[in-house]
């Protein structure tokens, strides 16, 4: 009896909302922030979802191989048309300083034997990516670390140039510790800002408006319940919340962060590929004040 109680409980409870107010976009984007805690969704997810097997890896959930035959169309797009990749789950770490501190210090983790080097000429100018093997700092050709892209800033006029280093989630944690120890940085202290003192008749402008926009954004259902506000998620499948993302130098100040899932990374392969992206960006027209 008391189980088929629960049961009976539990279609009351489901039936008190129907499915409309169920799948409001807030209710959804916070079920969909919870389901995402430990395994952190690309901005393609839903899409890759719906037409793939998907598995848990590095933090990550990502698509493993398609529910359906679709090798021949992925095959006419690469040789015809375009097929798009998302390489989000990349991580991304952000070197910025002096251009000289940089390359002295990169030129530790890897090798001209090799190939290609941070210094090349057509990549430091920014116009192209480059890709090579670092090595644990002057243990060349022992201990390597793995394969990695990287693509410089073009230069602005000044001393300071940025980096971004490309690498797979897999070896980030031991690049980022050896990046550290190559450039000595350390996390950045936090600074305190005090916040301007506010006089009476600002504070109660102030509660104004923050009464009149709680009013708008808050809506009430059937039921008289407020809508609960969406979380942001912070961080992503390589890195806690909590953990600090800057590191500086304080001999040279190079800083380093981490920017992973903060800039998303997609390739396009096909002939179309360049018509696909002139037709879908458009150049922002710069306004001088």
């Amino acid at each position: 009896k008391q189980a088929e109680k629960a049961v009976h409980q539990k279609k009351e409870q489901s039936k008190t909302k129907c499915r409309k107010a169920r799948r409001r976009h807030i209710n959804l984007v916070a079920e969909f922030n919870r389901r995402q805690r430990k395994n952190i969704w690309l901005e393609t997810h839903i899409w890759h979802a719906k037409r793939f097997h998907m598995v848990k890896k590095w933090g990550y959930c990502l698509g493993d191989s398609p529910t359906e035959k679709s090798y021949r169309a992925c095959y006419r797009a690469m040789t015809k048309h375009c097929l798009l990749q998302d390489l989000s789950y990349y991580c991304c770490l952000e070197l910025t300083g002096k251009e000289n501190e940089l390359l002295k210090q990169l030129a530790r983790i890897c090798s001209i034997d090799t190939g290609l080097t941070f210094e090349e000429a057509c990549c430091l100018s920014g116009r192209f990516e480059g890709s090579l093997n670092l090595y644990r700092a002057d243990r060349y050709p022992e201990d390597m670390l793995g394969p990695v892209t990287f693509i410089w800033k073009p230069r602005d006029g000044s001393e300071n140039r940025q980096l971004w280093i490309w690498m797979h989630p897999a070896l980030k944690q031991d690049m980022l510790r050896e990046l550290k120890a190559v450039f000595q940085c350390s996390e950045l202290e936090e600074i305190y800002i005090p916040e301007p003192i506010t006089t009476t008749i600002q504070e109660e402008k102030q509660m104004d408006v923050v009464l009149s926009l709680g009013k708008k954004r808050k809506k009430d259902d059937k039921e008289g319940e407020k809508a609960v506000p969406v979380k942001k998620i912070i961080g992503d499948g390589t890195r806690d919340p909590f953990q600090s993302y800057s590191w500086i130098s304080q001999s040279t100040g190079i800083v380093i962060s981490d920017r992973t899932m903060e800039i998303l990374r997609y390739r396009l392969i096909g002939p179309l590929s360049h018509s696909v992206l002139t037709e879908t960006l458009k150049a922002a027209s710069l306004q001088t004040v």
